[in-house]
């Protein structure tokens, strides 16, 4: 769940360890209405998207993390950290709710089901945002494919 928050907030410990622990005081205190219909980790990640949103809700901020991956493109190799930068500057390109699907089902390796019942959206409205989100990285990302391509013959 922390894992999901820091990507959600692009990388900010302190913000995502605050949300963490919101999600935690509200599942202690929804802790009886857990019905078992999802798993018990699928419950918190919603409760823990339900937190960022609200805070999302809150802040007038909307560009966060960019110095982040600036001190990350120093510290590890330049193509690494290039192609991480430009497939999160193609993640923001994304509709909202695009991204967020992906980031439940690619990210954090969520099945469609479990993304449905986080998001609180429709299972066939999550498959529609994963596939058109992929083909939308996809050409997005084609130079870095083709570069790659060229690279290895």
């Amino acid at each position: 769940m922390r894992s999901q928050l820091r990507r959600l907030v692009h990388g900010d410990n302190a913000k995502a360890d605050d949300l963490a622990q919101e999600t935690f005081l509200q599942a202690w205190r929804k802790l009886h209405q857990f019905r078992g219909e999802a798993r018990f980790s699928t419950w918190l990640y919603r409760i823990a998207y339900s937190c960022f949103l609200q805070a999302r809700r809150k802040s007038s901020s909307t560009e966060e993390g960019i110095d982040r991956e600036i001190l990350d493109q120093q510290t590890s190799p330049l193509g690494a950290a290039e192609l991480r930068l430009d497939v999160e500057r193609a993640m923001r390109r994304l509709s909202a709710p695009e991204q967020d699907v992906l980031l439940h089902v690619v990210q954090l390796g969520l099945s469609h089901d479990e993304a449905a019942y986080v998001l609180a959206m429709p299972l066939g409205t999550v498959k529609s945002h994963a596939k058109r989100g992929k083909a939308k990285l996809r050409a997005l990302l084609a130079d870095w494919q083709a570069t790659s391509q060229e690279e290895r013959a």
